[in-house]
């Protein structure tokens, strides 16, 4: 099943390779078209995301005032999540359902130079000569060869480092922000470790998949900003105080009948 699947992908790359003529743009497409279905997926991670940045001062303080006492840190916790209608699985879910296409992906464009059925180079317009090529292997060849791979690498490694600063930028709490860029930094190192040895193609469409992901969530989070903004000034009620007029004419003085 997992080999059917996995060659229902092949066949998607390769109708539109046979469309456009070039098998690194049609990895691009597939990789557009890809995100524009997970796209209300990728929104409720994002959303996820926000709520969870909102109110993560106040799980910091519950935290720090029921550190003695997990049962009414628990307790205290799940009445937050649920005065802030936030799921803490919502931000979860999402990823789980779409890392089995990102695996298949994966393995199809690792094992694209295998298949017996394609002959020819994979190309990617000659700016990468083979997207079945490794950086190491094309290291080995020079750097002249190894510039295209560098700039891939970079990518990939970069696109993992930059969501994850851009949702800290706005963020007040400085030990978070610091121990989120650290796992930024490690993770980056993380990729490009994993990137040295990984195909052409599987860098071109990670760094495609994040770069666009990148423009989902900043496009997720502002939608989220508006909302809240919107809430916001929807609550603000202004009440005009009632002007009483306590000021009141003296009254003329009768005149007095003469006897």
């Amino acid at each position: 099943m997992w080999e059917v699947f996995k060659d229902w992908i092949f066949n998607v790359i390769e109708f539109f390779f046979n469309f456009c003529g070039d098998w690194g743009l049609a990895i691009i497409i597939v990789t557009v078209i890809f995100r524009i279905i997970l796209a209300p997926l990728m929104h409720k991670q994002a959303k996820s995301n926000f709520q969870m940045q909102k109110i993560q001062p106040k799980i910091a303080a519950i935290q720090q005032k029921y550190a003695d006492d997990q049962v009414r840190q628990s307790q205290e916790m799940q009445k937050l999540y649920a005065d802030a209608k936030f799921n803490p699985l919502a931000g979860c879910v999402p990823m789980l359902l779409q890392m089995p296409i990102f695996i298949a992906l994966f393995q199809t464009l690792r094992e694209m130079g295998a298949r017996p059925e394609v002959a020819g180079n994979f190309t990617f317009y000659n700016i990468v000569p083979n997207l079945t090529m490794t950086p190491s292997d094309a290291f080995a060849q020079g750097f002249g060869t190894f510039v295209p791979y560098l700039v891939l690498m970079i990518v990939f490694a970069g696109a993992t480092f930059l969501p994850m600063v851009l949702m800290q930028m706005k963020s007040e709490n400085t030990q978070q922000k610091n121990q989120t860029l650290i796992m930024a930094g490690v993770m980056s190192l993380f990729m490009l470790w994993i990137s040295w040895t990984s195909p052409a193609g599987v860098l071109l469409f990670w760094g495609t998949s994040s770069l666009i992901g990148i423009g989902q969530q900043q496009a997720s989070l502002a939608i989220c900003r508006r909302a809240d903004q919107r809430a916001a000034e929807e609550e603000v009620i202004e009440v005009k105080p009632v002007e009483v007029n306590v000021t009141r004419k003296a009254k003329k003085p009768r005149p007095t009948k003469k006897r």
